[in-house]
């Protein structure tokens, strides 16, 4: 179980510079995962989309791009972020816990989730919702951060996410706490096989892993 109430402080505390953090930590790299998303997702030609822990509405606006057809509907439990998503342009959203959506069942026809299922308070209950709201048939596209398999790369990265990632977020948002927990969450969250174990112990089938920069990131997509 994660920490909800400390999530959705950290997440307030770093709303203002979230975007440009993320940016600054990945060399850019964070912006080509979710283009990455966006246009496998538009293979399918969904009608709506749901983006869960859609935060400042960076994957959501790259879905609205992508899939000009759809409808885009972003819902996150962090008001401070979503308010971020109205400035940058991204007004169709909702205040809600992923674990507890204002969603009908089987209304959706993708459910997105980036960088957010590893903060929610129990990843199965969380899955088992998403796949509540698809249609039968509907798509779940995780994409969050991994640790590699290559050993110099996995060595790394692993110092990378311990000393430095921290300090230069701490440094730019004045929250080093927030992403002390944040970085701790990647080395602690399942990734490959274990995820995909995970996915299709909670309402999904089909579902295949694509590492993205080495496995420094992974998309995981599944059928409901």
């Amino acid at each position: 179980m994660q920490d909800a109430r400390f999530v959705r402080n950290a997440f307030a505390g770093i709303a203002k510079r979230y975007v440009l953090a993320n940016h600054v930590l990945s060399l850019g790299i964070d912006v080509l995962w979710r283009k990455t998303t966006a246009r496998l997702a538009a293979e399918r030609h969904p009608q709506l989309i749901v983006d869960l822990a859609t935060g400042s509405g960076d994957l959501a606006q790259s879905l609205q791009a992508a899939n000009p057809q759809a409808r885009i509907l972003g819902g996150d439990f962090s008001v401070p972020m979503m308010r971020e998503a109205q400035v940058r342009g991204f007004p169709q959203l909702i205040a809600a816990d992923a674990m507890q959506l204002p969603i009908i069942d089987a209304a959706a026809d993708l459910v997105t989730v980036a960088f957010g299922l590893r903060n929610m308070a129990s990843w199965p209950s969380a899955l088992q919702e998403m796949s509540r709201i698809l249609k039968p048939g509907g798509q779940l596209m995780v994409l969050d951060f991994s640790i590699p398999r290559f050993p110099g790369i996995r060595q790394a990265y692993l110092f990378y996410l311990k000393q430095i990632m921290p300090r230069i977020a701490g440094a730019i948002t004045g929250q080093r706490e927030a992403y002390e927990y944040l970085c701790g969450s990647i080395e602690r969250f399942p990734s490959g096989s274990a995820m995909l174990d995970l996915i299709q112990a909670n309402g999904f089938r089909s579902a295949t892993c694509r590492p993205l920069t080495f496995g420094i990131a992974s998309l995981y997509i599944a059928e409901k």
